[in-house]
C-alpha cells in the first residue's frame, strides 16, 4: 500500500489525539437504519486500527434520530469494549443520562449551540435554556466520575443566522466549560470555517482561559476546508482533532452539512509531517471500506477512494 513520504513539519505537535466520531455523528445520519450488530463490528474494527477514542452512540429520543434508538443493543454487544472513559455517548438531557448511566458508561459529551435558531431546531430551547438543561446533566456525570465533553455547534456560521460572532461563540463556549467539563469542541457544522477565522477564535477563548490543552476541533468539509482548518488548529496548539472514518456524516438539523474530515485523510497528513497518531491506515482502510459496502455507497475520502482504487 502506498504511503505519504514523511518530511516532519516542526510546527505540528508531535502526536495528537483522534476522537472518532464514524460510529456515531457519521451515521446518525443514514436514512436506512444500521443494524445494531454493524454498528458494534464497526466500533470494534475502529479500535483495532489504534482509535483509542471512539464515540459510540447517542441516548437521544429515538424520534429525534431514529438510527442511534439502538443505543443500549449497541454497547450490550459490546460489553466491557464499548464503555470506560475512552468510548464517549452523546446525552441530550437528564433522562438520557439515565440511560447511559444504566448502560454503565464511563464517558459522556453534551451538545450545545452557539446560535439561538439551532439551538431552538436541535434542542428545542434557547441557548440559556439548553445550558440550564445541562447544568445537572454536568453534575450527576461528574459525582458520579464521568469523563465529560462540551461540544458547541455553528461555531463558525449558521444557515439561517448568517456569520455567527466571534464574542457569542467564547460566551457560549465559556458557559458550557464553567459547568464543569473537562473538554470543548468546536464545531463547524455547516463546513464553512476559514484559517484566519479559526486563528481568531482559538485566540478569543484563550484570552478567556480557555486554553488549547482543552479544546478539541470537529471541521466538516462542505468547502473542503477541514484538513486545512485542523492544520491551523495544530499549529495553535490544539491536539485533539474529530474526525469520522470514511468521511462519513451530516447533521440531520442541518441540511446544509456535509461529512466530517474523514479520518484517513487526517491520518496520511499526519503520518507525512512526522505527526503520531497511533492508528493503522492500511487496517482504517479496510474498515471504511467495509462500512461503505454496507451502505452501498463510495467512501467520500480522498485517501480512501486513492489507496483502494482498482490498479
Amino acid at each position: 500500500m502506498r504511503t505519504p513520504q514523511v518530511e516532519a513539519d516542526p510546527t505540528l505537535p508531535p502526536e495528537i489525539t483522534i476522537y472518532e466520531v464514524g460510529a456515531r455523528d457519521g451515521l446518525q445520519n443514514e436514512k436506512a437504519i444500521v443494524p445494531a450488530e454493524v454498528k458494534a463490528e464497526f466500533i470494534r474494527r475502529l479500535a483495532a486500527a489504534g482509535l483509542a477514542t471512539v464515540e459510540t452512540t447517542s441516548f437521544v429520543n429515538p424520534q429525534w434520530v431514529p438510527q442511534l434508538a439502538d443505543a443500549s443493543e449497541v454497547l450490550d454487544l459490546l460489553g466491557d469494549e464499548g464503555r470506560g472513559p475512552k468510548r464517549p455517548v452523546l446525552v441530550p438531557n437528564e433522562r438520557g443520562l439515565d440511560r447511559a448511566l444504566e448502560a454503565g458508561v464511563g464517558a459522556i459529551a453534551i451538545f450545545g449551540s452557539a446560535t439561538e435558531t439551532f439551538a431552538r431546531k436541535n434542542l428545542n430551547r434557547t441557548v440559556d435554556e439548553s445550558i440550564e438543561m445541562f447544568r445537572p446533566v454536568v453534575e450527576r456525570a461528574r459525582d458520579c466520575g464521568l469523563w465529560v465533553r462540551a461540544y458547541v455547534s455553528m461555531c463558525f456560521g449558521d444557515p439561517w443566522e448568517g456569520p455567527v460572532p466571534v464574542d457569542q461563540v467564547v460566551g457560549v463556549a465559556e458557559r458550557l466549560m464553567e459547568l464543569g467539563c473537562d473538554q470543548l469542541s468546536l464545531g463547524d457544522t455547516i463546513g464553512v470555517a476559514t484559517s484566519g477565522h479559526v486563528s481568531r477564535l482559538l485566540d478569543a477563548l484563550g484570552d478567556r482561559g480557555i486554553g488549547v490543552d482543552r479544546v478539541g476541533v470537529h471541521f466538516h468539509d462542505t468547502y473542503g476546508q477541514a484538513l486545512s482548518n485542523t492544520l491551523v488548529a495544530l499549529r495553535h496548539g490544539v491536539t485533539v482533532v474529530d474526525s469520522s472514518a470514511g468521511g462519513l456524516g451530516g447533521c440531520p438539523y442541518a441540511k446544509s452539512a456535509t461529512g466530517n474530515l474523514a479520518t484517513e485523510d487526517l491520518v496520511w497528513a499526519m503520518e507525512g509531517a512526522g505527526v503520531r497518531t497511533g492508528v493503522d491506515l492500511e487496517s482504517l482502510l479496510a474498515t471504511s471500506a467495509w462500512m461503505a459496502n454496507h451502505l452501498g455507497r463510495p467512501s467520500p475520502s480522498g485517501v480512501v477512494r486513492a489507496l483502494t482504487a482498482p490498479s
